[in-house]
């Protein structure tokens, strides 16, 4: 796990300009809302985060896979360094913080996202889930749709998060139909990968 003094370290190396942009990305918000953090176990094998030879972006990837959503967001932070703020990294910002209960970061980030690369489905589908989470649910049909199309309606994830949002929005005003508190959304990244997000019981 990145300590504090480590991050320090990194953001004098890359000059102030480079310390804005880190304390921008990884500016903590707020207290969970309703996401659960890592399942006990989930540690992803082979993930090393002190080789500096690996681009962070791909280490954090695999820490999302592994729940560890806090170490993934540093991760990506270093990424936003390295690369600066591409529509990936900003999509994976937003997942990060998602992951984390982080909920109005996560939105920003990832209509950030889309405002870089609006052609691209995958932070499409990681913003219908978050405004699921936050009670949008007419937009995050509607912004769910989008990333079908986008998709070609190749993605099950994306497929399954939209009919999540269509039940949700057809019982809108009535009791949740059983079970639906348990679904899991799934977040996806670039290449077809994808992580699950659950909630909590």
């Amino acid at each position: 796990m990145t300590h504090k003094s480590e991050r320090i370290l990194t953001v004098h190396r890359y000059g102030p300009r480079a310390a804005a942009l880190a304390f921008a990305v990884s500016a903590a918000a707020c207290s969970p809302a309703g996401i659960s953090q890592k399942t006990p176990g989930s540690w992803a094998p082979g993930v090393d985060t002190s080789q500096d030879s690996e681009d962070p972006l791909v280490v954090g990837h695999r820490l999302m896979q592994a729940a560890e959503y806090e170490l993934a967001l540093d991760a990506f932070t270093r990424a936003a360094l390295e690369h600066g703020l591409t529509a990936e990294i900003l999509s994976s910002l937003g997942s990060a913080n998602l992951g984390l209960g982080r909920l109005g970061q996560a939105e920003d980030l990832l209509r950030r996202s889309i405002s870089e690369s609006p052609d691209w489905a995958e932070p499409y589908n990681n913003l219908g889930v978050v405004l699921m989470e936050r009670g949008k649910t007419a937009e995050a049909v509607q912004i769910l749709k989008q990333a079908y199309a986008l998709n070609n309606g190749e993605s099950d994830a994306i497929r399954d998060n939209l009919r999540l949002a269509l039940e949700k929005f057809e019982n809108s005003g009535h009791s949740d139909p059983q079970g639906t508190e348990n679904n899991t959304y799934k977040l996806v990244q670039q290449g077809g990968g994808n992580y699950a997000i659950r909630k909590s019981p």
